[in-house]
Order: structure tokens, then C-alpha cells, then sequence
């Protein structure tokens, strides 16, 4: 599915899947996108590395993967591999690496670029060129300068011409000075940055779990890279001044040792400085570089200490908003009732009802479904209430549409047992369905209880007369109600089921109108039987 088009420029164009559409925003934008791009003027389509290409993702991989090794593997070389034998497998690791940066520059003058506006994608490559330049070409050009390389030819060149002891100490010099350039290269983190970024605009991920993940290990993963690039410069400071005597390596007795053992020092050493427990030595730091190590070190783990504070409290704040906001409601639900002395009996019901009301957790759901499309709400409000409105004669095989509108307008509402839902002679402007619990309708002469799924105060929706009974909730009742002006007001919408709900509704005022004449009948005739009875018995 996607593009179709012949030889292999098909490899080239956009697919149909759930990247490419986030990316257009419908298949009709992707298939012109996939119709423009055989006829762009490129000089070599198939030259330009397209935007949507599942190769594009699995260089994006490789990339990260050699930066993430990159940001450790160079502070480790600088700070502890001194061109030993040893050293040669972390020497072949940058000619490689510096290798595929090199390339990684041409690739990006090759790679599509998305516009704003997400629709077009830019293959023209004067384009793509004026674009890279002016973003990130300057910082990828300094971070992927070849230092190795050169550092290897001046090797070569000065073994070459002569050994001798200036010869050699300028060697040395000019590898301590490749060493501390090569630092340039830790500029890469803005590449690790920026797959990242496009990763998560590739993947699209917007849960709130997935998103909270992302952050901890991003900030555990930056945390763990600030120690370890702080434990290489404890060790590689002392290495530029040519191990002095009072320097803490000369007092640990690590000059001659591994470098995993100089590594672990060092690493223990910063983690010192930066919590802020000690030195990381039994004496003080002596020398002055050394001291401003101590004290960068300290600063660094203060603020390291500051950012991860402040990320935890922002994600502790985001994690369970709902159960947060329900807290706070409470709260001050809770204060009103003090501030207006209510009574004790009348303050548990009232935190009885909210918390069966919320069930610990805030949700304002009618701002929640407005927040999703007609059809959606339609389809959750169907999931909820739709077996509801089927049980009622009324809406029983109703027009589809007309069903959904009546959805639209149904209210939640929740009643605590002894709770009185209705009251018999009351006004009606409402009919309730009973979602969970039981109710008792009576009447003088009439009592029946109702459980899940049955219904009541329909009379009053259609004739709008008095409540003809009172209805009392036998226990925790949550139930949908619709309103009698709502549903009026939905009918205008719908002339034919009007009419037929106004027939009814003239059925069922007559049928009410002839039981209250009987039962007025009934009444007045048992008073008379009672009046004649007792003028016999005189």
C-alpha cells in the first residue's frame, strides 16, 4: 500500500503507514505528495534520501548507538589511554567512528528534508544544502573534525624523519594537543539530542506513561554521563601536569595501575565531590588545578542535585493528576463544611456522596467528551447508556440518529441510599435510568422496586404533569437522567417521532386523567359505604 510506481524509484517514495500518515495527515495528501516527487526535478531522485524511508530509521539507530558510544568511550581514551598497545582497539574505535561522522555530513546534504507545514517534502538538493548549512552543518562539521586522523599522519611523519628526544617530546606535545581537541567531539551530545527529537516525532508517542519513562531514563542516563565525564577530567588534569607529587593520583598509588582502576578512583572521586561527602581522599586538593576540578566538580553535583529535584517534583506533580484534583476538591468540600458548622450526620453523607460521586478520582466528563469528536462521544455514550435507552418502550427501535442525540444529552448523577430521587406531586422535568443500584417507587397503593437497567419519571417526560409517585434509592444508585426540555427540544429535529411521542403522550394524560376520576370514584364511593354503614348501625 502507498505509492506505486515502477523500477527502483519505488524505493524511494513515501508508504502507507502510520509514520507517513502523521506526517501528510490523510492518504490523499500522501498520494500527492507520491505523485509530485517522480516528476520534482531533483538530477537524481534516487540520489536524495528520502524523509519516510525505513532505511532513514535504521541509520537514525546506528547514529544514536555511535554517539551514545562516543560520549563514552572518548573521555575514557583522552583521560586514560596514553597510546599503549592496549590502547589500539579504542584508536581503531575513532578512525571508525570519525570514519561514519565524515560520512554522516554528506549524508545530510542527501537527506529529505519535512517543511512546516508537514505536506511537502523537500528533495531538491540545492535546497537541502541551503538548508543544512544553515542549521546544523557548522556544529556537525566541528564535532566530526578528524583528529585522529591527523594526530596518526604527524605520528607517522615524526617517526619518519628522526627519533630523537626533541623529536620525541614534540610528539608527545602534539598527541596531548590532538587529546585535548579531540574534546570537540563531545559536541555530539546536540547529535544525540536531535535523533532523539526526531525519533519521538517519528513514533508519535503521546501516552503520559511512555512520555514519564522517556524522562527518567534521560534524566538518569544525562546524571550518569555527567559522572562519568567528571571522574575522566579528575584523572586527566593530573595527567596534563605530568602526575605531580602532591596530586591525588601520586598519593593513591595509581600512576602505574589499570586504567579500570584509575577510572574507578576517579569516578568515586567525583561522585564525592559532586554529593558533597568528602574530597574523595583522605588529604585536601593542593594544587590549583586541581582545585578548580574540586570546585567545578562540586558546582557541577549541586546543580545535577538542583535538575533532578526539580524534574522528579514536575513528574511527581504530572503522575495521577485525577487522584491530585480529587484530593484538593475534597479538601476544600471539606473546609466549606467546617466554615458553615454544618451537622456531623449531614457532613459524613455529604463525604460519603463524593466519594462514591468520583471514586477517587476528578474527571469533568462533559469537558472530557468535548474534548473527542461527535462520533466518538456518540460511540462512548453508546458503550454506557445504550442497552439503558433500548429497555425503554419509547426509544425501542428508534431512528439511529435520534438515539445518539438522546445520548448526547443524558447527565450522570449518583444517589445515596435513603437518598428521595423523586417525590410524588412534584413537578417533573426528567426521567432517570438506573445504571447501577435499586430504587423503590410507591405510591399510597402501589410499591415496586427497581434494580440495573430499569427506568422511571418517563411519564412526566411526555405529558409534563406532576410526578405520580415518589422514588426512594434502596441503596448506592447510579443513574442517567434526561431532561424533560432537552428531549423536547431534540424532538424538533425529529417531526415524525414527535408526533407519534405526542399521541403517546395524549394516550398516556388520558389514561392518567380516567385512573385519578377511578380512584377519586373509588375513594367517594368508600365514604359513602362507610357513612351508610354507620347510619344503619344507629
Amino acid at each position: 500500500a502507498g505509492c506505486s510506481c515502477p523500477g527502483l524509484k519505488a524505493l524511494f517514495l513515501p508508504k502507507l503507514n502510520k509514520h507517513s500518515l502523521y506526517v501528510y495527515g490523510s492518504e490523499g495528501a500522501l498520494e500527492r505528495e507520491c505523485a509530485r516527487q517522480p516528476n520534482e526535478e531533483t538530477h537524481s531522485l534516487l540520489s536524495v534520501i528520502q524523509f519516510q524511508q525505513l532505511l532513514k530509521n535504521y541509520y537514525i539507530m546506528v547514529m544514536v548507538v555511535m554517539t551514545f558510544l562516543n560520549l563514552i568511550a572518548i573521555p575514557i581514551g583522552i583521560a586514560f589511554l596514553d597510546g599503549s598497545p592496549s590502547s589500539r582497539g579504542f584508536d581503531a574505535f575513532n578512525l571508525a567512528s570519525d570514519t561514519i561522522f565524515i560520512l554522516d555530513i554528506g549524508v545530510n546534504f542527501r537527506m529529505g528534508v519535512i517543511t512546516d507545514d508537514s505536506e511537502v517534502v523537500i528533495l531538491n538538493p540545492k535546497e537541502i544544502r541551503n538548508h543544512y548549512l544553515k542549521t546544523w552543518f557548522a556544529l556537525d562539521l566541528i564535532s566530526a573534525f578528524p583528529i585522529d586522523y591527523l594526530a596518526l599522519i604527524i605520528e607517522k611523519i615524526e617517526h619518519q624523519s628522526d627519533t630523537t628526544s626533541y623529536s620525541a617530546s614534540k610528539l608527545v606535545r602534539i598527541i596531548m594537543f590532538a587529546r585535548i581537541f579531540s574534546l570537540v567531539r563531545l559536541l555530539r551530545v546536540s547529535r544525540l539530542m536531535r535523533f532523539f527529537n526526531e525519533w519521538e516525532r517519528v513514533s508519535n508517542a503521546n501516552m503520559e506513561a511512555v512520555r514519564l519513562f522517556i524522562r527518567i531514563i534521560c534524566l538518569f542516563s544525562m546524571i550518569l554521563l555527567l559522572c562519568h565525564w567528571n571522574g575522566c577530567i579528575q584523572f586527566f588534569i593530573p595527567v596534563l601536569q605530568n602526575f605531580p607529587k602532591d596530586c591525588w593520583v601520586v598519593k593513591e598509588n595509581l600512576t602505574n595501575a589499570s586504567w579500570v582502576e584509575q577510572y574507578s578512583f576517579g569516578v568515586f572521586r567525583a561522585l564525592s565531590h559532586m554529593i558533597g561527602i568528602s574530597y574523595g581522599s583522605v588529604d585536601p586538593p593542593t594544587g590549583e588545578g586541581e582545585l578548580w576540578v574540586v570546585m567545578t566538580s562540586m558546582v557541577s553535583g549541586a546543580l545535577m542535585y538542583t535538575m533532578m529535584v526539580a524534574n522528579v517534583a514536575a513528574m511527581m506533580t504530572n503522575v495521577d493528576a485525577p487522584s491530585k484534583a480529587y484530593r484538593n476538591r475534597f479538601n476544600y468540600l471539606e473546609d466549606y463544611m467546617t466554615y458553615r458548622k454544618l451537622p456531623r450526620d449531614l457532613r459524613t453523607r455529604i463525604s460519603n456522596y463524593y466519594q462514591a460521586r468520583h471514586q477517587g478520582k476528578w474527571f469533568d466528563e462533559s469537558e472530557i467528551l468535548n474534548l473527542v469528536s461527535k462520533s466518538l462521544r456518540e460511540e462512548i455514550l453508546n458503550i454506557l447508556c445504550a442497552d439503558l435507552l433500548n429497555s425503554v418502550p419509547i426509544f425501542k427501535n428508534r431512528d439511529i440518529n435520534f438515539i445518539n442525540a438522546v445520548l448526547l444529552r443524558l447527565k450522570y448523577e449518583v444517589f445515596q441510599e435513603g437518598d428521595i430521587i423523586i417525590r410524588q406531586n412534584a413537578p417533573g422535568d426528567r426521567m432517570f435510568f438506573i445504571g447501577h443500584g435499586k430504587v423503590l417507587v410507591e405510591t399510597p397503593t402501589f410499591k415496586k422496586e427497581l434494580i440495573d437497567g430499569d427506568y422511571f419519571g418517563e411519564i412526566c417526560l411526555l405529558t409534563k404533569c406532576k410526578r405520580t409517585a415518589t422514588v426512594r434509592a434502596l441503596s448506592l444508585c447510579k443513574v442517567f437522567s434526561l431532561s424533560s426540555e432537552c428531549f423536547w427540544r431534540i424532538l424538533q429535529g425529529f417531526p415524525e417521532i414527535k408526533e407519534e411521542l405526542e399521541k403517546t403522550a395524549r394516550e398516556r394524560l388520558l389514561y392518567l386523567r380516567e385512573s385519578q376520576i377511578k380512584h377519586e370514584q373509588q375513594v367517594l364511593l368508600k365514604c359513602v359505604t362507610k357513612d351508610t354503614a354507620g347510619e344503619t348501625s344507629v
